[in-house]
């Protein structure tokens, strides 16, 4: 069923768990993850995002997203992600998202703030829910991008608990993705997370908090994570990683000619892709 970020998020802050939101590229990926959430009954957030543009159009997957949502048993939320253009958040809610996110974290606050409560505007007219970032989530060293800030101290880069007060009120957002030490991608160094720093912005916001960045955090630090008031966790570089290594030992182990087509190939990434969600939805349920 489709549901918004809001709603689903009410259910995750009164429950203590984080909702699992996966960036899903191709149709094997959308099967991975609503079969997973199915299989362990669980509400779930399918994600798309800008970036991705140039090998998963919008135009394409999003409406077999938000179709695949509105069948499935379990509530699913359809997310922009990381959007950065009005006009692109635009397209997704004209077709069907239920929330997305204007990610104006490189910008100066002020900026960020004019155009996170423009999305909130243009969001409230479809009755869907919005996410922002205050804050810049770290890439790996090296990682490049517009948000490489492997020069900057880790410290200069976390979300402020009485800056993300002001941010909230100013704008109307649903949910605040905050930076406290997680990094974006594959992460050569163990990163270092200021858990405590969440438990600050919840008790200052009340509001459902995003992690982004999940790369080279253990088990344990999730669940320090949501205890301390996380609630959504994005997902989708050691997915895609799973679907790779699926098709690599598919390859590896094989003898059949058939394991050299692409169908093949595909259903071993699907396969292996599931089973990496599964993992993680079993670790944002806190189970």
């Amino acid at each position: 069923m489709l549901v918004t970020l809001k709603a689903i998020s009410k259910k995750a802050m009164a429950g203590h768990f984080a909702v699992g939101a996966f960036n899903t590229t191709n149709l094997e990926s959308i099967r991975a993850v609503l079969d997973a959430a199915e299989k362990l009954n669980q509400p779930v957030i399918l994600q798309h995002a800008e970036l991705h543009e140039p090998i998963a159009p919008l135009a394409v997957l999003g409406p077999i997203m938000v179709a695949m949502a509105e069948k499935a048993t379990v509530p699913v939320c359809v997310h922009l992600d990381h959007g950065e253009h009005l006009d692109y958040l635009k397209q997704a809610l004209d077709l069907g998202f239920t929330s997305v996110m204007f990610d104006g974290s490189a910008l100066p606050t002020a900026e960020n703030t004019e155009k996170s409560h423009a999305t909130v505007a243009l969001a409230s007219k479809y009755g869907a829910s919005v996410e922002a970032e205050l804050g810049r989530v770290l890439r790996p060293e090296g990682g490049g991008g517009s948000d490489d800030l492997s020069d900057l101290p880790p410290e200069a880069c976390y979300t402020d608990p009485e800056a993300a007060k002001t941010f909230v009120a100013d704008t109307g957002i649903d949910a605040l993705a905050i930076a406290f030490g997680t990094a974006h991608g594959i992460y050569t160094t163990k990163p270092v997370l200021d858990v405590g720093r969440v438990a600050l912005i919840r008790d200052a916001l009340h509001l459902p908090l995003v992690m982004h960045g999940g790369s080279g955090v253990s088990d344990e630090e999730f669940h320090r994570a949501i205890a301390n008031g996380i609630t959504k966790i994005n997902y989708f570089t050691y997915m895609s990683l799973a679907g790779g290594n699926g098709v690599r030992a598919l390859q590896k182990n094989s003898t059949d000619p058939d394991s050299l087509r692409f169908d093949t190939m595909a259903e071993a990434s699907r396969q292996a892709m599931q089973r990496d969600v599964e993992h993680a939805m079993t670790i944002f349920a806190n189970r």
